[in-house]
């Protein structure tokens, strides 16, 4: 089952849910019970295979537009 995160309407408390695809309708606010709940477009991280033969990672959607080299020292990213 995918993880997904959600944001409550209601509430605002954002949370993340093992749920699968048929039962998206069904999640509910664990702070409120609410259930207008959306889902919320997820971050991941993924690496590129270098000239070199390793691997480094990508920019990620942090914001950090100093990423795309893969070592940023003003994020932490290295």
């Amino acid at each position: 089952m995918p993880l997904y995160e959600f944001r409550c309407r209601t509430c605002q408390h954002q949370f993340e849910e093992l749920v699968s695809m048929s039962s998206l309708d069904s999640v509910r606010c664990p702070a409120c019970q609410g259930n207008d709940v959306g889902k919320l477009m997820s971050s991941f991280s993924s690496r590129v295979k270098s000239d070199s033969g390793g691997y480094r990672p990508t920019a990620s959607s942090s914001g950090c537009s100093s990423c795309a080299s893969g070592n940023c020292s003003s994020c932490g990213h290295h």
